[in-house]
């Protein structure tokens, strides 16, 4: 298994790359561009910064999180195939720069939703809570500006100014669009994409639905294991596989994670591993990773990931904020770094015992 490390870049991050360098074992490093939006195209000589960034912490690119898919493409309007072209010539760069995976999700408007992004644990440190009871008292575009106050000032993925400036116009643009027709825009997408991706070799990872549920009536396709089912077999490649996200899914406990992995287990190309803890319906904050700290079995989750063979690259997700770090919320060195060790620990305690 290789081991990675979510970093923003020298500009974006306040962790120094040396400081990521020195967590044990550590492989590399899944980066992204700040400056990009969705449907530019990614030019080689800003990957190459990018690279020789990582590079000079000694460590290597392993994957971008995210290449982000333009809401034209999401919703099938008359747009979307010049920014599939677009996102191809992306993939055609970054392969030309032997970066080989790209993470990506396909909802619609919102990549991730969290409602208080500094809960306060009772030990003093702090972490992301989601609560739907928040959720349906707000509207749509009330949550950008509930997201930009907690974010400590840092730029958040997925939640850029610039494109939710343009918010009634989004919301305009997926009207009529059902849980069916964004699947089908999904796939129309993957069929364009992923015939490129086995000609240069750059595996594609989607991310599942963080919470995995609707919100705001808006569709979601990628929730549980017959959404992923159903992705993976829409093009039968093994380019066109899945980001498998441990707390995304792990947050519906209708969710066996450790199944779920057993049956796409060989269409699984990156790994978020996080643990999260149950407050109430609909409701959880994500938690230190040990099995202890949350209501999942990382374990057995683990067990099953080393069962089917997965020796991709894997990186500890979310952590709490720690030890009085200023850092983007969620995005913490100290606490992803005790993470990693503990997987680290699982993985090596899991594959000594099976040799027995």
């Amino acid at each position: 298994m290789k081991w990675g490390f979510r970093w923003y870049g020298t500009e974006g991050d306040p962790i120094p790359i040396q400081h990521v360098k020195q967590i044990p074992a550590i492989d590399g490093i899944v980066g992204t561009l700040l400056n990009k939006m969705p449907g530019d195209v990614w030019e080689i000589d800003e990957i190459k910064e990018l690279k020789a960034e990582v590079q000079a912490g000694d460590l290597e690119l392993l994957g971008i999180e995210s290449v982000a898919i333009h809401d034209a493409i999401k919703a099938g309007t008359d747009e979307r195939d010049q920014y599939i072209d677009n996102y191809i010539q992306t993939i055609r760069n970054l392969a030309a720069c032997d970066v080989r995976l790209i993470c990506y999700s396909f909802k619609p408007i919102f990549g991730w939703f969290k409602t208080n992004m500094n809960y306060e644990l009772p030990d003093g440190s702090t972490t992301l809570q989601f609560d739907q009871s928040v959720i349906d008292e707000l509207e749509p575009q009330d949550l950008y500006k509930r997201i930009a106050s907690q974010s400590k000032g840092f730029q958040i993925s997925g939640w850029e100014e610039e494109r939710l400036a343009k918010f009634n116009g989004l919301v305009a643009m997926y009207d009529g669009v059902t849980e069916e027709i964004l699947f089908e825009n999904l796939k129309y997408f993957l069929e364009k994409v992923i015939p490129v991706c086995e000609e240069v070799d750059v595996k594609m990872a989607i991310h599942p639905d963080d919470p995995p549920w609707e919100i705001f009536d808006f569709p979601r396709i990628t929730k549980n294991l017959a959404d992923l089912k159903r992705i993976i077999n829409a093009v039968d490649s093994p380019y066109n596989g899945l980001t498998f996200c441990t707390g995304a899914l792990g947050a519906d406990p209708n969710n066996d994670i450790p199944q779920m992995i057993r049956e796409v287990g060989d269409r699984i190309n990156f790994v978020h591993f996080r643990n999260v803890g149950f407050l109430g319906e609909q409701n959880f904050i994500e938690t230190a990773h040990l099995s202890t700290e949350g209501s999942l079995d990382m374990y057995a989750i683990m067990e099953a990931l080393v069962d089917v063979g997965y020796e991709g690259l894997l990186r500890p997700d979310h952590g709490r904020t720690v030890w009085g770090e200023v850092a983007r919320p969620g995005y913490g060195l100290y606490d992803r770094a005790m993470g990693l060790t503990y997987t680290q620990g699982l993985h090596e305690a899991i594959t000594k015992a099976k040799k027995k």
